[in-house]
């Protein structure tokens, strides 16, 4: 017998084993053996593709001159398959190495049977090993590529569910679109948003926000999730400010996201990166909704004082620490950096500049919480208004 004769002996042991469904089942248990994704599959699934495999590559590997491309398809479409149900591209290539490594382990003992001289089942198997190694490559760039499709629909359909639960411009998800986004109508979420705009950073901030569950996308160019629990800290891209809000149903999700877009600008004057909850800076936000109110407020309170006077912003920032450090004299001075007598001083001189009623040793003058709130909103405001926009005639009413 020629070594030519040989081969094609070869060949036909090769096509005995793929007609023979013990040997196919042997490969599938090989395969989900090896990989404990794809066991996860039903063994029908795994079985059609070794089955498909085998026979295709055979046929192309018998074939006259170099395999091409359509000789490939099979392989391409498994990887594109696996990509599709989940599976990883590590996970994949374990099942994959598992079933080769069994096929090429019983093709070798037949032939040893067909009394096959190792020489001509060496050069075999060398082209076999080629050709099995381009297979491989083929099912790796199939995987590739369905997975980075797969990716790309992924992402423009969480687009659109965010943009549907949280513009009121945007027409309202579907049922079906949010079981496909993983979210329950009936569910309750946190929102989460973040001036992140960079592509690149968004993903990868989105993905490990939405890590455990939930859905990320872009909303009017910012980073949005929605996600049944707020992210670990690990979670917490480096340098990147979140506001998060509690966990709110579904169906009334929008109002929270416009919040939590309020409180954006408000968590970035901290200058603290990282997650902010929306409830930190609930009073900022109420205050903030009202800027004709806090204007009234700041010339009723302030009014006497001059904008351009160094002394009077002074006294007003002294009387903003004395009020955000719970009225303790000690503790004004500590995070000013002066003596208790100096923020003592300065209060005093407020009360008579303006007629403020915050007199060290009797805090707040009998003032209601809500007074005290009005009294720091009206600071606040006189502080952070441009000089030329602070009224300078209204006397404050005690």
């Amino acid at each position: 017998m020629t070594q030519t004769a040989r081969g094609e002996v070869f060949v036909k042991v090769l096509w005995a084993m793929a007609a023979d469904e013990r040997i196919v089942d042997d490969l599938v248990e090989a395969a989900r053996a090896g990989a404990p994704e794809i066991a996860r599959l039903p063994p029908a699934e795994t079985r059609r593709h070794v089955a498909m495999l085998f026979s295709a590559g055979l046929a192309s590997f018998e074939g006259a001159g170099d395999p091409s491309e359509s000789d490939f398809a099979e392989a391409a479409r498994l990887g594109a398959d696996r990509a599709a149900q989940g599976i990883s591209i590590g996970g994949l290539l374990c099942a994959v190495q598992a079933g080769r490594n069994r096929a090429l382990e019983i093709a070798i003992r037949r032939a040893r049977a067909a009394a096959i001289p190792d020489g001509v089942l060496l050069e075999v198997l060398l082209d076999l090993d080629r050709y099995l190694g381009a297979m491989e490559r083929h099912v790796i760039a199939g995987h590739r590529a369905a997975e980075q499709d797969l990716a790309h629909s992924r992402v423009e359909a969480g687009d659109r569910v965010l943009r549907g639960l949280l513009l009121g411009d945007q027409p309202a998800p579907s049922p079906a679109d949010l079981a496909r986004s993983g979210l329950r109508p009936e569910g309750r979420y946190h929102c989460l948003v973040s001036e992140v705009t960079d592509p690149g950073l968004l993903r990868a901030a989105g993905r490990r926000l939405a890590g455990g569950g939930g859905v990320t996308g872009t909303v009017q160019g910012r980073l949005a999730v929605l996600t049944p629990r707020l992210p670990a800290a690990e979670a917490l891209e480096p340098g990147v400010l979140i506001v998060a809000a509690p966990a709110w149903p579904l169906r009334d999700i929008r109002g929270v996201y416009d919040l939590c877009l309020a409180a954006l600008p408000i968590a970035a004057r901290t200058g603290r990166p990282g997650l902010h909850l929306l409830v930190e800076h609930a009073g900022d936000l109420a205050l903030s909704a009202q800027p004709l109110l806090a204007g009234l407020a700041g010339a009723a309170v302030l009014g006497s004082l001059r904008a351009d006077d160094d002394f009077h912003r002074e006294l007003v920032s002294t009387a903003m620490a004395y009020l955000d450090h719970g009225q303790r004299l000690d503790h004004t001075a500590a995070a000013l950096h002066v003596h208790p007598n100096t923020v003592r001083y300065r209060l005093r001189r407020l009360h008579e500049l303006a007629g403020v009623p915050l007199v060290p040793g009797e805090p707040g003058d009998g003032l209601t919480v809500l007074a005290t709130v009005g009294l720091w909103w009206a600071l606040r405001t006189w502080r952070d208004s441009p000089p030329g926009t602070r009224p300078t005639t209204v006397e404050f009413d005690a």
